[in-house]
């Protein structure tokens, strides 16, 4: 039991080490990368234009749950004047971040790393790398890049979507006056809870993406499977560990803010 864990302990320690690696690499990388900007660009079409469906979708429908949830839990107590509080305080500090930086995972996460793997396997990445180009200049530091405006972003969209979800959940359909909610709204949303939102937003795009990242990199290093298997394998280990890696910095940041 002791030298499995003890194993266990140090392959942690060292795909760590691996990761912060690859990830400074990516930054460094980026300064000596030409047609950056061209990249960056095809990276905000990645997890922007093609991310907006979804954001809006989930927007929307987690704004009208929350409105309808908490119409009911706040009519218990007469408080139903609140309900713009509850729901702006919900998106902005906890919901919104955290759900985008999932759906966001979902679907611009895995196309990353399961191109990454794509391309190691059908060895792209070594030619570029036999033609002096750095792979991680050229292939993810304008994905990382990237992900530190449009996570943020799409996070603002998801929370003003959302706002409008609850209105037309609490208003039009539970009857709670529009200008009370919009009113609760303003005065309950704070610059600190809008400060904080942003920072998880682009600490999730930042590790997310690495993670995705990497894991699609170095597909080739999968030891339980090879070829479209091993891009499968790692696509789908990037996409969870990114949710959970969401979840577990949410409470950090939380911890410290709060």
């Amino acid at each position: 039991m002791l030298k499995w864990l003890g194993r266990q302990t140090l392959q942690m320690t060292s795909a760590l080490g691996d990761f912060a690696l690859f990830t400074g690499k990516s930054f460094y990388s980026s300064v000596k990368s030409r047609r950056l900007t061209r990249r960056i660009v095809r990276a905000f079409y990645e997890q922007g234009a093609l991310c907006l469906p979804v954001i809006l979708i989930v927007g929307i429908f987690t704004g009208l749950v929350l409105g309808l949830q908490g119409y009911y839990v706040l009519n218990r107590f007469g408080s139903d004047g609140l309900l713009g509080t509850l729901v702006s305080l919900s998106l902005v500090r906890e919901m919104a971040p955290v759900l985008a930086a999932l759906m966001l995972v979902g679907q611009a996460g895995s196309a990353l790393a399961a191109e990454l793997g794509i391309q190691r396997n059908s060895e792209q990445i070594a030619a570029l790398e036999t033609m002096g180009v750095s792979s991680h200049g050229y292939l993810v530091a304008p994905r990382l890049l990237a992900a530190l405006l449009v996570f943020p972003l799409q996070t603002a969209l998801f929370v003003v979507v959302g706002l409008w979800g609850g209105s037309l959940s609490g208003s039009l359909l539970l009857g709670v006056d529009s200008g009370i909610y919009w009113s609760a709204v303003e005065r309950a949303v704070e610059a600190q809870d809008v400060r904080e939102c942003f920072i998880k937003a682009a600490t999730f795009g930042l590790l997310t993406m690495s993670i995705c990242a990497y894991q699609g990199f170095n597909a080739h290093l999968c030891h339980s499977a090879s070829g479209a298997r091993a891009v499968s394998a790692s696509t789908t280990r990037a996409v969870v560990l990114s949710s959970i890696v969401v979840l577990a910095a949410d409470y950090v940041i939380t911890s410290f803010l709060v």
